[in-house]
C-alpha cells in the first residue's frame, strides 16, 4: 500500500488499566472517522516493552503521534477527543471525510 505516508497514532495501554479502557471507543472511533488521513495501533506496554521504553512511554494510557518515522506529538494520561483533535491537527494532510455545513 503506497498510502503509508500517514501518520500513526499509537495507543499505549494495559489489559488492568481503567482510563485506557474508557479511552478504547474514543480511539475506535477516531481511526473510523480519520481512517483515510491516520492509522491508529494499539500496544500493549506488558507485551511490547522495549517499544515502551525506546519511546520513553510511564504512564498508561499514552498517545504518541509518529510521522515520518519520528515521534512528533504526545498526550499521557486519559485526554477527551477535543485534546486529540487538537493534537493531530497540525499533522493530518487533506480534509476529513465528513464536510462541515
Amino acid at each position: 500500500m503506497e498510502n503509508e505516508t500517514r501518520p500513526i497514532l499509537l495507543f499505549f495501554t494495559t489489559p488492568p488499566s481503567g482510563p485506557a479502557r474508557r479511552m478504547e471507543s474514543l480511539l475506535a472511533h477516531l481511526a473510523r472517522k480519520e481512517r483515510s488521513r491516520l492509522r491508529v495501533s494499539r500496544i500493549d506496554v506488558d507485551a511490547s516493552a522495549e517499544v515502551a521504553k525506546r519511546l520513553r512511554v510511564t504512564d498508561v494510557p499514552t498517545l504518541i503521534l509518529v510521522k515520518d518515522k519520528r515521534p512528533v506529538a504526545r498526550l499521557e494520561g486519559r485526554v477527551s477527543a477535543p485534546q486529540i483533535e487538537r493534537m493531530l491537527e497540525p499533522y493530518l494532510v487533506g480534509s476529513p471525510e465528513t464536510v462541515a455545513a
